[in-house]
């Protein structure tokens, strides 16, 4: 079992030593600031240019996750805090809506590109290859959504990139 499932599993740390329950519980501020964990939370086939410790998914760990319910479950709990912190929400017919304290995440998260933008494509990406696809696709959703919209000042290049994130 590789480390990222191990730490998927609430049996290892990352290379930080912190717990999949422990960035859970993080506050918007320590989500914001703090730029390593996003890798250990949605990780990729691909090297992080910005963390270069972080995991890599390989074939095994992404059939791990399409067998084990847990693994999904636990996956699908940190979209969910990631969803917090954008001022989002699922809603029980597993749309992504806005949440209570979107208001308030607008200016950090969705007033301007920022660094929480690649998270989206990582997130999007993560969530496909690992087995949560209609998440990624509902999430996806509310994003198209906005960048018809015009609500905020969404690239082109940007929605491209979340286009592909979520395409086999």
């Amino acid at each position: 079992m590789s480390r990222l499932v191990q730490f998927y599993c609430g049996e290892a740390p990352d290379t930080e030593g912190r717990r999949l329950t422990d960035i859970w519980s993080w506050d918007d501020e320590e989500l914001e600031v703090i730029h390593d964990f996003i890798q250990w939370l949605f990780p990729l086939t691909e090297p992080s240019q910005f963390t270069p410790d972080a995991p890599l998914l390989t074939p095994e760990d992404i059939a791990a996750f399409h067998v084990d319910p847990d693994l999904r479950g636990n996956l699908g709990k940190s979209f969910e805090r990631m969803l917090a912190f954008f001022g989002l929400a699922l809603a029980g017919e597993g749309n992504v809506v806005e949440a209570a304290n979107f208001a308030s995440r607008v200016p950090e998260i969705w007033a301007e590109p920022n660094h929480n933008w690649l998270r989206v494509t990582r997130i999007l990406r993560s969530l496909t290859l690992l087995g949560l696809a209609p998440l990624a696709t509902a999430f996806f959703d509310w994003l198209e959504a906005s960048y018809k919209s015009h609500r905020f000042p969404i690239s082109e290049e940007t929605f491209c990139y979340w286009s592909e994130a979520v395409s086999t």
